[in-house]
């Protein structure tokens, strides 16, 4: 069977730990629709190639490896719907000692890669680009002086370009120098709102269709000046154009935040929701809330507890051990990311917050 996103992260993470004393690592990527008995056909003629590595202990780990790696493959009989990625190798942490471990993953989108490396480490790319948002939103905040072009990708707001124009404020003597004076802050804004749209079309025209939208923030009439600048595809990605004051890396996060309705159904704003809830209760009624690790696991023993929130960061062990409690309770688990504002307090509080069913006294 497939596994699902949050299986993938956990087994991706475990892998990512292992480390090969030498090139004795072995991974093995199937394309979904590839015959599989090919696959263990090569590895079986790759054995005879290792034969040939002059330290004996790393020659014996990867004969052993990849003899690990056919009998899975076998067992399995046939490349499952997805493809497949095998891994074995020698994951022991003391010298003299050998412990041969394997794993098969079944991923959660088709394999669209044919690969055998034997490595001091996994090759994980290939998973690690299946854990990641695809579709993306652009964000542009900007005023005469500054602009800083963004990407919302899933619940991570980063920062792709930040640009000043050196454009002057107004001119406050009358008459017509000021007149002409003004002309001239007018034509240095308007070039400056065309370098700014040729660096958006330079960064988003090569996203495609992974380009979902455009948000774009700034004072008064200075955005919309600039949208005029665009050309017609990026233009009719515009999704919401907001009132902002700040330009700068803080301006992207408020824009997304005053865009909530526009980006209703994305991660981040489903995240900042059950974290806005977790602090009303809080603020509200502070005996059905909880926070820190042992406050969580306490009050999720008790039976009190409706849902906990959990950093996305924290270690997966650790993760693991509240959810195989929370199954117990009928306790629901949400992991929250630390790049959003809200997950950075939810990390503040320890890592761990929860809502409870019923108030429970201290």
């Amino acid at each position: 069977m497939a596994y699902s996103k949050r299986e993938l992260r956990k087994i991706v993470k475990k892998l990512e730990k292992e480390r090969g004393r030498h090139t004795e690592l072995v991974s093995v990527y199937v394309p979904a629709g590839y015959e599989l008995t090919k696959v263990y056909q090569h590895l079986q003629e790759e054995q005879g190639t290792a034969k040939n590595i002059k330290d004996a202990k790393t020659r014996g780990n990867v004969i052993t490896s990849l003899d690990k790696a056919v009998r899975i493959m076998k067992e399995i009989g046939r490349t499952p719907e997805n493809g497949l990625a095998v891994f074995a190798g020698n994951v022991s942490k003391q010298e003299n000692k050998i412990d041969i471990a394997a794993w098969a993953v079944e991923p959660p989108e088709p394999l669209n890669i044919r690969m055998y490396r034997c490595d001091q480490r996994f090759v994980l790319d290939p998973l690690r680009d299946m854990m990641e948002h695809k579709e993306v939103y652009g964000l542009i905040v900007m005023d005469r002086r500054e602009a800083t072009i963004g990407l919302l990708k899933g619940p991570r707001i980063s920062v792709h370009g930040h640009l000043t124009s050196g454009v002057p404020g107004k001119f406050r003597a009358g008459g017509q120098s000021a007149q002409r004076f003004d002309r001239l802050i007018e034509g240095m804004a308007l070039e400056f709102y065309r370098k700014v749209a040729t660096r958006v079309q330079e960064e988003y025209l090569p996203m495609g269709n992974s380009l979902k939208g455009i948000l774009v923030g700034g004072p008064g009439t200075t955005k919309d000046a600039f949208i005029k600048e665009l050309n017609t595809e990026l233009r009719n990605k515009v999704k919401a154009v907001k009132d902002l004051t700040y330009t700068d890396e803080s301006g992207l996060h408020d824009l997304v935040e005053l865009s909530q309705d526009n980006i209703a159904d994305e991660i981040v704003i489903e995240e900042k929701k059950i974290m806005q809830r977790f602090f009303d209760v809080l603020a509200k009624t502070p005996s059905r809330a909880g926070y820190g690790k042992k406050d969580v696991m306490e009050k999720m023993k008790m039976g009190a507890t409706e849902l906990i929130l959990i950093s996305d960061d924290l270690d997966e062990e650790l993760i693991e051990e509240f959810e195989v409690v929370a199954s117990e309770f009928g306790t629901d688990i949400k992991l929250i990311s630390t790049e959003t504002r809200e997950g950075k307090q939810l990390k503040d509080l320890g890592g761990f917050a929860s809502i409870l069913r019923y108030a429970v006294s201290e």
